[in-house]
Parts: structure tokens; sequence; C-alpha cells
């Protein structure tokens, strides 16, 4: 077994796939969340670029070649690459979490706040129940299986040094940004129309029954009602969930599309 010579060529070649793949793991849901040791990252980014590297290394231009200017621009597209093809899967995650907040905030927990340990920051416990059951989904239906995929074919659909930053690819970040307000109201609406009538049944019940202290009522009876139908809607969330993680395919084929344009 021959040991092949590493030239500086063949050097750069690799440092250029390296920091594609590790842009995208740094970006993907479970891979790159705080909780996960940076050893681990950057040992799965060498190990998925070690494996990558003899298949694509063809179509990398000598980085000899190159100026400054224009490998430091090759460099920054890149990163974009592999923030990009997280991206999208982010959202979906930041809508979730939206929607449990949305929804503790309805039932009154919003005092109630744990830290979660993926972004070091206070969220509803709700937001952090639904963000973790997002994460059991997204294992499940093998969606971290679709980036690993996804970063192999992008040497396909973009070769390296050649990303564009285009207009449309803009506005395709734009409107998965504006799909996080979307996701978050399809998954909290049952639950929040629900929480909406009892409102307004204990408006009715305070307006007809003064002598009651609505507001001792109304808090527990919010919080059951809404952790009933919580419960009683998993069905659909899981499936609304599990249709946006199967589609991440498409998107991440359109996004990866419009950076060659």
């Amino acid at each position: 077994m021959t040991i092949p010579l590493i030239t500086p060529d063949l050097a750069g070649a690799f440092i250029l796939v390296l920091i594609r793949v590790g842009a995208m793991i740094m970006m993907v849901p479970i891979f790159g969340d705080a909780t996960v040791p940076a050893t681990v990252k950057w040992g799965l980014s060498i190990l998925i670029a070690l494996l990558l590297f003899p298949i694509v290394k063809a179509g990398i231009p000598p980085t000899r070649d190159l100026g400054f200017v224009s490998l430091v621009v090759g460099i920054a597209g890149e990163l974009l690459i592999g923030i990009v093809i997280g991206f999208s899967a982010r959202m979906i995650f930041a809508g979730i979490q939206l929607a449990g907040e949305m929804l503790g905030f309805q039932m009154g927990f919003s005092v109630a706040s744990v830290i979660d340990p993926t972004a070091s920051i206070q969220v509803s416990v709700i937001a952090e129940f639904q963000y973790l059951l997002s994460l059991i989904l997204f294992m499940t239906v093998n969606a971290h299986h679709l980036f690993i995929s996804a970063i192999a074919d992008s040497y396909q659909a973009v070769p390296p040094l050649s990303v564009h930053f285009s207009g449309s690819l803009l506005q395709a970040i734009i409107s998965l940004s504006k799909d996080v307000f979307v996701i978050a109201v399809k998954i909290s609406a049952p639950v929040t129309a629900v929480l909406l009538f009892t409102n307004v049944a204990m408006g009715l019940v305070a307006r007809t029954v003064p002598q009651m202290n609505v507001f001792m009522v109304a808090f527990p009876l919010q919080i059951a009602i809404g952790l009933l139908f919580i419960g009683l809607t998993a069905p659909v969330f899981i499936k609304v969930t599990q249709y946006l993680f199967l589609s991440l395919s498409v998107e991440t084929e359109m996004l990866m599309r419009l950076m060659r344009i």
C-alpha cells in the first residue's frame, strides 16, 4: 500500500472540502447543538471530508492558481453552501419552538421557563417539550441522513469555488424565514383555538356570575385544557413535523440549484 504524496494543492483542496462539510455540521440540528462537544463536531466533519475527498478532489481547481481575493471569496462561498444546507432545518425547529412559545403564553406558562441547553436561552416549558419531541422525530425519519447525502450531492450541483449568490437565493432564504411563522401557526392553531374559546367562556361566566373569582378558576382550567388538547392533537403534530422533515430534501435541492444560477 502506497501512501499518497501530500502536496500543497492536495492539502488546500482537502481544506476546502472540510470547510463546506464543517459548516454544514455546525448548522444541522443535533450535530451542531451546543450540547455536542466540539471534538465530536470536528471529528465527524473530518471523517465525512475524508470519505468525500477521493470522490470530489478531481473537480477542485488548484489553489495555487487563485489569487488572495479569489481564495477568500471561494472559502466564503464554501461556508455559505454548508450554512444554507443546514438553514432550512433550523427554520423548521425555530417554527416548532415558536409554536410552543405561543401555546405556553396562552396556557399561562409564560412565567414558567427552562434553560434550553442547545441555545442557552430561556424558553417556555411547552416550547422545550415540543423541541425535544421534534428532535426525536427528526432522528426517527432519518432526516439527519438527508443532510449527509445533501452535502455529497452539493458537489454535483455546486462544484467547489463556483458559488453564485443571486437575488433568487436571497429571496428563497427570506421565504424560508417567513415559513417559521407559518409553521408555528399550523402547529399551534388547534390548541390555540380551544384556549381562545375557553377564555371567551370564562369571560361570559365572569359577566353572569360576578361573585365567582374567575381568575382563580381560569388559570388551572387553561393549563388542564391546554395539556389535554396537546395530547389529543399529538398525532397531528407528529404528521405535520414528519412532513416538514421529509420535504427538506426538496428544499435543499432548490437552494443548491439557486446557488449555481
